[in-house]
Parts: structure tokens; C-alpha cells; sequence
């Protein structure tokens, strides 16, 4: 797909992304979950536990996300942090069970501040500071580690806020910046310092050119730079990209560095490149699953979609299938 296809495409799906209407008419499509189960595991813990206990045990580190960022209201952003107290008490239980998990920090919870209240008209950024802060002092306790997901562009600067605050009682507590973003890599520089932890992404909302990269070859560039920046840094980075060139460029990149394989990893969603995973994993590199959960997915699978626009003739074939 050539690169101004792509960005027009992305575009679209991330405007179908937003709209209530084919969000309502995709729910009551069985044919549709169907499609959302190869990126979403479950609604239910039970259900993300089962997968997450699978690939635990093949090597694989996981990242869990209950999907919930359309909070209206703070009842609605208390229920997601039970949500995800329940969760890391689940996964308390599970490490110290008898089934084996990869050594280091095999556990994490990925949280978006949208979810847990920052959207709200009053004091919204303070509710989701304090509930993000409630989490990660359960997480603690419990051994897993807590990541805060990026947003949209207009987010950022609060996300950032949000998450020194954070680290200054949990320094290991780690955050997502995108690439794509024409100030991420001065994000990177200033947040490439000891204990820290970023996961890189590319990105996966559809921004303005003024303050994004929107085609492909000048995305991918922009990411090289932000890795170089972080494996150079004396931080933790975390890789989230399933393209292939960027997976060969951050083994090269940490091997020049002098990384060891304890001290970075490789990040890919639930549902794509398994075999790659595996691979990874098999060949003693770290790499962290992440792993969507909840009835909120309909956001999540239309970024995924727009993220990776060739999905979405996947999805088509699906819709007007009678199987």
C-alpha cells in the first residue's frame, strides 16, 4: 500500500472508529466478534487469565489492558480500577502458583488514563492520577510492573505530567511514547535516564501533519531515531513493533550498545506474528504480550485496524462471510 494510501485509509478507520452507529451495528454481529476474538482474548478475567497463563508458560511476558476508555463519570472509573485490582490480585495468585513464568518481570498491567478518569470536566486529571496511583501501589505488592499507555496528541503533555508524578513513588513505573509524534524523540531523550522504561510504538491514532509523521517511510525513520535515542539511554526500552525491520534494528542496535538480553525486549500484540513471538522467546530474547481484555474492544480493534490497514480487508471478508 503506498504511503498516502495508507495514512487516507488510516484515516477512515479511525473515524469509523469514533462513530456510534457502526459501533452499535458491529456489536450485534456475531460474525463480527468472531473477527475481534483474534485480538481480543475476552471479556471476562477468567477469560484473559486462561490466555495469559499460556503464554506464560511458552516463555512469553505479558501486559494486560482492560479496555475501558470511554469513562463518563467517576463510578464508571472506580469500576475500572476494581477491574484492574482484581486483576493483579489474580495475577499474584498465578505467580505463586505452580505453573512456570519467564524470569525478571513477566507480569505487567498497561493502563490508560482516559479510562480512569482523566477525561472528566472536573478535576479529571487528578481523579486519574489517583486512581492510577491506587493501582500501581497494589501492582507493587504484588511484583507486577505498570505501564501508562499513550493517547492522542492532546493527551500527551498530561500523560507525561501524570507519569513523573507517578514515578516519584514508583521508579519503575513505565510509560508508551509514539514515534510518529514529531516531539517524541526529545520525549526520548528526556525520559532515557536510569530505572526508566518506555515502550516505542509508532502509533496508532490518526494525527494531524503538523504535529505527526503520517507516511510510512518517515514514520519508520522517526522510529529508528527514537530507539537509537533510548538503547543509547540508560533506561529500559521496550520495543513494540511487529515489523520485521524494526525487530532485525533493535537487536542490532542493543547488541552495539553492549545490552544484555535482561536489560530490553522486543513488545507484540496478542494475535499477531505468534510464530514470531515464539521465536523470540525460543531463542532466549525477552518478548511481553500485550494483551487486551473487556467489552470495551470496539475502540481498541478499529485502532488495531488502522494501525495495520491491510487488517482491514481481513475484517471485510469476515463481515459478509455466512460462516
Amino acid at each position: 500500500m503506498k504511503p498516502t494510501t495508507a495514512a487516507a485509509t488510516r484515516s477512515i478507520i479511525t473515524a469509523a472508529g469514533r462513530s456510534d452507529r457502526i459501533k452499535r451495528l458491529s456489536g450485534r454481529l456475531p460474525v463480527t466478534r468472531n473477527v475481534v476474538q483474534r485480538f481480543v482474548p475476552g471479556e471476562t478475567h477468567d477469560d484473559v487469565m486462561d490466555v495469559c497463563g499460556s503464554l506464560l508458560e511458552s516463555g512469553r511476558m505479558i501486559s494486560i489492558d482492560h479496555l475501558g476508555e470511554d469513562t463518563t463519570d467517576e463510578t464508571q472509573a472506580e469500576r475500572t480500577v476494581q477491574a484492574y485490582l482484581r486483576l493483579i490480585g489474580m495475577l499474584a495468585d498465578h505467580a505463586a502458583g505452580p505453573n512456570p513464568t519467564p524470569p525478571g518481570h513477566p507480569m505487567e498491567v498497561s493502563l490508560k488514563l482516559s479510562a480512569l478518569g482523566r477525561a472528566l470536566p472536573r478535576h479529571g486529571e487528578k481523579i486519574a492520577l489517583e486512581n492510577a496511583h491506587r493501582i500501581a501501589s497494589a501492582a507493587t505488592r504484588a511484583g507486577v510492573w505498570v505501564t501508562i499507555d499513550a493517547e492522542d496528541h492532546t493527551t500527551t503533555d498530561s500523560t507525561l505530567r501524570i507519569v513523573r508524578e507517578l514515578q516519584s513513588d514508583f521508579p519503575d513505573l513505565g510509560t508508551v511514547l509514539q514515534s510518529y509524534l514529531h516531539r517524541t524523540e526529545d520525549d526520548c531523550h528526556a525520559f532515557a535516564g536510569p530505572r526508566s522504561r518506555i515502550r516505542l510504538c509508532k502509533g496508532a491514532y490518526a494525527e494531524p501533519a503538523a504535529v505527526a509523521f503520517r507516511d510510512k517511510p518517515d514514520v519508520d525513520a522517526a522510529y529508528v531515531r527514537c530507539l537509537q535515542v533510548l538503547m543509547a539511554g540508560d533506561g529500559y526500552p521496550m520495543v513494540a513493533s511487529h515489523d520485521p525491520v524494526m525487530v532485525a534494528a533493535a537487536e542490532a542496535m542493543a547488541t552495539a550498545a553492549g545490552r544484555r538480553a535482561d536489560e530490553w525486549e522486543h513488545q507484540m500484540l496478542y494475535g499477531i506474528r505468534d510464530s514470531e513471538q515464539l521465536r523470540l522467546a525460543r531463542a532466549g530474547r525477552q518478548i511481553r504480550v500485550y494483551v487486551p481484555f473487556g467489552s470495551q474492544w470496539y475502540g481498541y480493534f478499529m485502532r488495531r485496524l488502522a494501525e495495520r490497514p491491510e487488517n482491514l480487508k481481513f475484517f471485510l471478508r469476515a463481515l459478509v462471510s455466512r460462516d
